[in-house]
């Protein structure tokens, strides 16, 4: 244990370095600074809250997206994790707290992915006794210990195990670690906090593994990678996203990047423990009431948009309803999405059907209404046909929940203020930033060539 007086000493000696540093270019003082990192980013440091008031306390980060709707079926975002950083592709995931990684620790089920799997080491175990193993849900708190632990552990040093199931009944397994996470921020600095993720050795997922290296979690949670940036005193609670529907778009944590006009805005739900939910809405199509007063959660995790049986039979019967007249004819035969329809000839883009279809939206509270375009709910398949992006969501076990994919929050910022508790929208260029206090700073962050994703 050191003295009081040497914690000053030690204090006073890493703000000389600090500032000498940042006036100078000197090989030795990235060395020097090197050296101290792996102290600084541990939660039981000193020096993480004293770098963060410094360097990175109210700034933002954003982070270029690639992928799309269809046919990929996921948006992702490219991450650079450990020391040396190496690169990993993570999708983007509102929907979930714990981020995780496909990881050799053995694997006993992992696919294969774009990158080598994270190889993890002992040091890098994040212990039981960790705020943020507790905050997993995974397994139940062990109420015989009367500590907060979690069942299975028999000691707070112990390694921390999770487990993390998604709507679609996919999950992935494996141990609780931290390691440092390259992010470059906004007002220039590029830091590497240490953040606590999953080391996945068991997988079973359906359909998106061979794209990604894991999942990116953004929900609310204690365990996500905004809360624990936020902890550090590196952003805001604040987290966004801007999904083109050319493909790609961005990410971003902290407020700098929030619309300063023009944005919706409604009360997150308390209801909704652990998701990002509106609380209660109601259901229209072309301006006539579909369902009223149903649970939603905007998920990035999802591609498509779902409805429980209830409203989604209904908006349907509308929508065949509304069809009747018009020239286009079921295609049964598509295959790609339950309903599909093909007209004379194959389409070339949604444009050409858009005069067909009514747009759908959802009335929240206060006013706040969520319009989505034809465009937000339709995809063109590769034959030219359209099917429709509203899925029954009853029908494939996710109960009563009603999810916002990312077919319907195309083309928005969508914004997620933790701190003031709301959640917001506007239209936007996602292929473009919206404006900051140094766009120009921003715009060479990202590059010109940064967004990738297929048109």
């Amino acid at each position: 244990m050191t003295t009081a007086l040497e914690d000053r000493m030690g204090l006073l000696l890493l703000l000389l370095l600090v500032a000498a540093c940042f006036s100078s270019t000197l090989p030795c003082c990235s060395a020097a600074l090197d050296a101290q990192r792996q102290d600084w980013w541990l939660p039981s440091s000193p020096w993480s809250e004293l770098l963060a008031i410094g360097v990175g306390r109210s700034s933002s980060a954003v982070l270029p997206l690639s992928g799309n709707v269809y046919p990929d079926g996921l948006y992702f975002v490219s991450l650079s994790i450990g020391n040396p950083p190496k690169p990993y592709f993570l999708d983007v995931d509102t929907g979930s707290d714990l981020t995780w990684l496909q990881c050799d620790a053995p694997c006993i089920s992992c696919s294969k992915g774009p990158h080598p799997l994270y190889k993890p080491t002992k040091d890098k175990l994040v212990p039981c006794g960790n705020p943020i193993c507790n905050s997993l849900p995974a397994a139940a708190a062990d109420a015989a210990h009367g500590e907060g632990w979690r069942s299975g552990c028999k000691s707070p040093k112990d390694q921390c195990d999770y487990e993390v199931e998604y709507a679609d009944h996919g999950s992935s397994r494996g141990v609780l670690i931290r390691d440092a996470f390259s992010i470059r921020f906004v007002n220039g600095s590029l830091l590497r906090p240490h953040l606590a993720f999953g080391c996945g050795y068991d997988q079973h997922l359906h359909g998106k593994s061979s794209l990604t290296d894991g999942v990116l979690g953004l929900g609310g949670g204690r365990s996500s990678v905004m809360s624990q940036l936020r902890e550090q005193g590196l952003t805001q609670n604040v987290m966004g996203h801007c999904l083109s529907r050319k493909g790609g778009g961005f990410l971003f944590f902290g407020g700098d990047l929030v619309p300063h006009s023009g944005v919706t805005w409604t009360s997150m739900s308390r209801r909704a423990t652990g998701h990002y939910s509106p609380g209660p809405a109601d259901l229209f199509f072309g301006g006539r009431l579909v369902g009223k007063s149903f649970q939603v959660i905007f998920d990035s995790g999802s591609s498509y948009t779902y409805f429980s049986s209830r409203p989604y039979e209904a908006l349907l019967r509308m929508l065949k309803a509304d069809l009747a007249g018009s020239p286009l004819e079921e295609a049964s035969d598509d295959g790609t999405l339950p309903l599909c329809w093909r007209g004379a000839k194959p389409f070339r883009s949604l444009a050409e059907v858009r005069k067909f279809f009514k747009p759908v939206a959802l009335g929240f509270t206060r006013a706040a209404q969520l319009e989505i375009p034809p465009e937000g709910y339709l995809i063109l398949t590769k034959r030219g046909n359209v099917c429709l992006g509203v899925l029954n969501g009853t029908q494939v076990g996710l109960r009563d929940f009603n999810l916002i994919g990312d077919i319907s929050m195309l083309d928005m910022v969508m914004v997620y203020d933790n701190d003031r508790q709301r959640i917001g929208w506007a239209r936007a260029d996602c292929n473009r930033l919206p404006k900051s206090d140094d766009p120009s700073l921003i715009e060479k962050l990202m590059g010109p060539l940064m967004f990738v994703g297929s048109s």
